[in-house]
C-alpha cells in the first residue's frame, strides 16, 4: 500500500532536503563566510581576522601573505542573491554588482584578471571575501563578474586568474580603469590589531618615532575587544599603498591599506 504524503509533510521533507540540494549544486559551500568562523584575535598575532587559518567542512585553509607571482588554473562558480547585502569576510557588505569575488587563501584587497579559457572573455575583481568551499573550485565571482566572462548560464566555467602588480603604473591603470569608485575616499594603513591594549599601544609609541600620524581604533571581533594599529589617512588608495611599502621596508609585517570605516 503507498502512503499518502500529506502537505505538511511535504513541507517537512524539503526542509530536510534543501541544504543538501544546495551542497550539490555548490551554493552552500559559497554561503559559508569566515568571517563568522574566524577566532578572536589574540595577543600573539597582528594578523587580522581574514588573514588566519581557520576550517570549513574539516579542512583547514591557511591564507597566504603574498599575492605576488600568484597563478592559478581550476573552476569558477559564482554567488548572487541569496548572499546580497550580507556582510562579507572582509567586513564589507557583499554587493553581487560590483566586480569582486571570494578565494579561499588570498590576501583580501587583491585584484586578480580572472580569464575564462572557454571564450577568452576577461574581469579585472578584487579579492573581499573568502570561498568557496565546494570541491575542486577556485574562485566564487560576484554575478556582475561572472556576467561580464558569460559563465551566468552554465553556473561554472574553466578560468586561470593572475595577481596583478599594483606597482606596475600600467597595471594600476587598468585596475584603476576595471573600479574607479575603489581607489578614491578614505584609507589608512594597518599595522597590527591585538586583543592587549597595553600591546596595540606600545606599537603605536613605536611607530610614532617615525611615522607622524598613528593611531588606535577599538572594535568587537566575535564579542572581544580588538584594538587596531594604523598610520595615516589617506583620500587615495594609491597613497596609502605608498605608505604602506614603506612600513614593510621598515620591517614590519602582516601591513595592508583598509577604507577608514573598516
Amino acid at each position: 500500500m503507498v502512503k499518502k504524503v500529506t502537505p505538511g509533510k511535504r513541507r517537512y521533507l524539503l526542509f530536510l532536503l534543501l541544504p543538501l540540494l544546495l551542497l550539490a549544486t555548490g551554493f552552500w559551500a559559497c554561503g559559508i563566510r569566515t568571517s563568522d568562523d574566524a577566532p578572536p584575535a589574540s595577543e600573539s598575532t597582528a594578523k587580522p581576522p581574514s588573514q588566519r587559518a581557520y576550517e570549513v567542512f574539516g579542512r583547514q585553509y591557511r591564507p597566504i601573505d603574498s599575492a605576488d607571482g600568484f597563478r592559478e588554473q581550476g573552476v569558477a562558480s559564482w554567488y548572487g542573491v541569496p548572499f546580497h547585502g550580507r556582510k562579507a569576510s572582509s567586513g564589507e557588505v557583499y554587493n553581487m554588482h560590483a566586480k569582486t569575488a571570494a578565494h579561499p587563501s588570498l590576501p583580501m584587497g587583491t585584484f586578480l584578471l580572472v580569464r575564462n579559457l572557454e571564450n577568452n572573455k576577461k574581469v579585472i575583481v578584487r579579492i573581499n571575501d573568502r570561498g568557496p568551499f565546494a570541491k575542486d573550485r577556485i574562485i566564487d565571482l560576484s554575478y556582475r563578474s561572472a556576467q561580464m566572462i558569460d559563465m551566468i548560464q552554465n553556473g561554472t566555467a574553466k578560468v586561470e586568474i593572475t595577481a596583478l602588480d599594483l606597482d606596475s603604473p600600467d597595471v594600476q591603470e587598468r585596475v584603476k580603469t576595471a573600479h574607479p569608485d575603489y581607489f578614491t575616499g578614505d584609507f589608512t594603513v594597518q599595522v597590527g590589531a591585538f586583543s592587549d591594549k597595553n600591546r596595540a599601544e606600545a606599537l603605536r609609541d613605536q611607530l610614532q618615532a617615525s611615522e607622524p600620524d598613528v593611531f588606535i581604533t577599538r572594535s568587537s571581533v566575535d564579542g572581544q575587544t580588538v584594538y587596531r594599529v594604523r598610520v595615516g589617512r589617506f583620500t587615495s588608495l594609491e597613497d596609502a599603498q605608498h605608505a604602506k611599502r614603506r612600513l614593510v621596508k621598515n620591517g614590519h609585517e602582516n601591513v595592508f591599506a583598509v577604507s577608514m570605516d573598516q
